[in-house]
């Protein structure tokens, strides 16, 4: 193991145990530590939580800076926050140690958008150390703006992009699902949403903000449409959460990226529960055109941890800053 890539785990919820479980697969990698607040998991071995069936002798720690000054670490897996403004410490505390960092937060797929001064405070200190930081997953990060722009490099010119996303939430998990307010009534749905405590997807206006980075489109405004409720036409059930007749099933959300008033970009997501169809399709009005349709789409979670862990050496080796996945190596799997 002495040449393998020694990682630190930040975040041991749903998607950070299916990260370290990932990891601890791979022989190109090593989690050496492992940070959680949760004062439950405080001092318990890796390997129980993660029910691996065998010890880890890493322990869970709830300080990641005494924790990466005290273990050798390459790159830190922020799994914490769809944030940036919630992952902006951690990220500072892993870069100023010295450590590369890929995270999950969705914000930071494209972090310039929302948190400008926040991101260039990273970028410089990223390139003070020597360090590389990405926010990447299957959406955004991969499915609804890299994968779409990698289709473009086979157009000698292309006009207009259109994405949709339609999954059948019943087979993700119970956070995810209540996250998109199924089993809300419409009217708990539209206060959640307007409160906050619920939003949705995270991350569209930054898929439209990459796909206008890579291809050098200049965006007059980018539209966020409203995020409505799918209602039940009939009782709907997952493993978690029974959804009555008339109630919400889940959620469709919808943006654009417009020049001179016109669409140029459009994103349609649809996650509900029973959607009778599931894909992923790119649409590139061009030339040549491009029509692709994965069917059923790509399972959010299963492929969110892959493009994390896939990512890790191309960030290892990537030039030092905050970067997008057009600045880095292109991903394959390990």
């Amino acid at each position: 193991m002495t040449d393998s890539i020694k990682v630190t785990l930040l975040g041991l919820g749903e998607i950070g145990k299916r990260l370290g479980t990932f990891i601890h697969k791979k022989n190109e990698l090593e989690i050496v530590a492992a940070v959680d607040v949760a004062p439950d998991l405080l001092d318990k071995d890796l390997g129980d939580i993660l029910n691996l069936g065998e010890k880890t002798h890493v322990n869970v720690s709830n300080n990641l800076e005494k924790t990466l000054n005290e273990t050798k670490t390459d790159i830190v897996v922020n799994a914490t926050s769809s944030f940036v403004k919630q992952v902006y410490d951690p990220i500072m505390i892993s870069v100023n140690a010295g450590c590369s960092v890929v995270s999950t937060c969705e914000e930071l797929t494209y972090p310039f958008l929302t948190e400008n001064d926040l991101s260039k405070k990273l970028d410089e200190a990223a390139k003070n150390n020597g360090v590389t930081i990405l926010g990447s997953g299957i959406n955004p990060g991969f499915l609804m703006d890299a994968l779409p722009v990698m289709l473009t490099a086979v157009c000698q010119e292309v006009n207009k992009i259109k994405i949709v996303r339609q999954m059948n939430a019943s087979t993700r998990r119970l956070p995810f699902q209540k996250k998109i307010g199924a089993g809300l009534t419409v009217d708990e749905f539209t206060e959640k949403i307007n409160s906050g405590s619920i939003t949705g997807h995270v991350g569209l206006e930054q898929s439209i903000a990459f796909i206008g980075y890579s291809l050098n489109w200049k965006f007059d405004k980018i539209e966020i449409g409203e995020v409505k409720p799918m209602i039940a036409e009939k009782e709907v059930n997952s493993d978690f959460i029974k959804v009555n007749k008339g109630d919400v099933t889940g959620l469709e959300q919808s943006a654009y990226g417009i020049i001179n008033n016109e669409k140029i970009v459009t994103l349609e997501f649809f996650a509900y529960l029973g959607a009778d169809e599931e894909f992923d399709a790119i649409n590139i009005d061009g030339t040549p055109p491009i029509n692709q349709k994965i069917s059923p789409c790509v399972h959010g979670d299963l492929s969110t941890v892959a493009v994390i862990v896939n990512s890790i050496p191309n960030v290892i080796n990537g030039k030092p800053g905050l970067t997008t996945m057009k600045d880095l190596a292109l991903p394959s799997a390990l």
